[in-house]
């Protein structure tokens, strides 16, 4: 024991360390010289294994404290290519009572909004974070307790007199208010009146008083929408075609089948259906308009990934329905109908809108006539639906109503010529009109 003893002096240092869980690392003994008596009682004053500032201390903190009684709300993984977000709004307040993994609130990017998930069920204490901030995945947002504040929303004054009667103010007599001097009310001069406001020209502009308008911060979904429109325009030689189809005998076969086709496949015969295989025809007869220019080549697509954009009230977003050319009409109208729920409820995922060869916009639905969409980068075209109208045509010789719609299709001038752009209108407009088609592959 002594020779051990001996050994351990003779050492320049003999130190302990203490692990508990992922926390900071205490010392429990201090450096021990040939002369220096042994002591290795734990001491916490002494040398700590990691600076106050290490990143390894912060971490372990990030989500709950030393008693376990508070947890931080953080901002999740955003994406792949998205950096950071826009705090657009809070799901709760202060005080309320969540569950795991609950939204408390949401974060608006460039392409999808995202929920702030509460990591533990209990009583959100305090929001960190203000709306309109700028956040970044691993932010904290919030801090949510096990159990209830008694003090939250009560100022520590009010805490501490709650419930007792409060003192009024001294009343001063008129007799104790002091009097003003003579000097002081000889030194003040009298206000000159402020003149008159001049009446304003006739020939100056009458412009709407301030207090009529609002300005509000645009959003991050819709500064997107109106930089990438932009760059389209700057990029693109842009230019639209246009064509009529006759909706007769599409119209026929939807209220032919519709209701044999709710029963068996449990969504509604639609017409985007028919104009997502029409336009897969023509894509597969026009693989020109399914390229792309990249730099000083032209990228040729062997599939066919069809954007449909869909309005929200956030802004425009255009998710995709992947190999439509290897899907039936049930499959696409399942599909549509999936990514317009998640679209209008904010629910859309990165991968859901990433991509896409050739883009639908269905304007009709809103009741425009005629209009000519802008393309989506970085396709090359995109096709442009509308408001289906009763109008006199030339049929057999004789003139009779018939519902019709106008198509357009802007497309990149640059990678697609005007013959190719009308052949595959031509092609939406045959495989429209005659659904047959399809199926004997015309």
């Amino acid at each position: 024991m002594a020779s051990n003893l001996a050994r351990l002096v003779r050492r320049p240092a003999a130190t302990c360390f203490l692990f508990r869980s992922y926390r900071h690392v205490r010392n429990l003994s201090y450096i021990a010289g040939p002369k220096t008596p042994m002591n290795l009682k734990p001491r916490r004053e002494f040398i700590e294994f990691l600076p106050k500032d290490s990143p390894y201390r912060i971490w372990s903190r990030s989500f709950s404290s030393d008693n376990g009684e508070h947890f931080d709300a953080v901002v999740p993984f955003m994406g792949e290519s998205i950096t950071d977000g826009t705090l657009a709004t809070f799901l709760k307040k202060p005080g309320d009572r969540v569950e795991v993994d609950e939204p408390i609130a949401q974060v608006e990017t460039d392409k999808v909004t995202i929920d702030v998930a509460s990591p533990e069920a209990g009583i959100i204490e305090k929001f960190v974070a203000k709306e309109g901030d700028t956040v970044m995945p691993g932010t904290k947002v919030a801090v949510i307790t096990k159990s209830a504040s008694t003090d939250t929303h009560v100022a520590p004054s009010e805490e501490s007199d709650k419930g007792a009667p409060q003192p009024s103010p001294p009343v001063v007599k008129e007799a104790e208010k002091p009097k003003p001097k003579v000097e002081d009310v000889i030194k003040e001069k009298p206000k000159e009146a402020s003149p008159a406001p001049t009446r304003a020209s006739a020939s100056e502009p009458q412009l709407p008083p301030k207090d009529r308008e609002r300005r509000v911060p645009m959003g991050r979904l819709r500064k997107r929408v109106a930089t990438r429109l932009k760059d389209s325009q700057n990029t693109y030689a842009m230019l639209t075609t246009f064509n009529e189809v006759d909706m007769t005998n599409l119209m026929k076969l939807r209220s032919d089948y519709k209701d044999a086709f709710v029963e068996k496949h449990g969504v509604k015969l639609g017409f985007m259906s028919g104009f997502v295989k029409a336009a897969v025809t023509g894509l597969q007869n026009q693989p020109i308009i399914n390229a792309v220019i990249d730099g000083e080549d032209i990228i040729y697509r062997d599939y066919v990934d069809i954007s449909v954009a869909v309005g929200t009230p956030k802004g425009l977003v255009v998710p995709v329905i992947r190999d439509a050319d290897k899907m039936n009409f049930a499959e696409i109208e399942k599909e549509i109908n999936t990514l317009a729920k998640k679209a209008n409820n904010g629910t859309l995922s990165i991968d859901e809108m990433a991509g896409g060869s050739f883009t639908i916009s269905n304007g009709g639905v809103y009741g425009s006539l005629l209009s000519t969409p802008i393309i989506n980068p970085p396709q090359s075209a995109i096709l442009g639906m509308h408001s289906i109208v009763s109008r006199p045509v030339v049929a057999n010789g004789q003139v009779v109503p018939r519902p019709m719609m106008y198509i357009a299709l802007t497309y990149d001038h640059r990678l697609i010529d005007g013959r190719e752009a009308v052949f595959f209108l031509r092609r939406i407009k045959d495989v429209v009109e005659d659904p047959r088609r399809l199926l004997l592959d015309l």
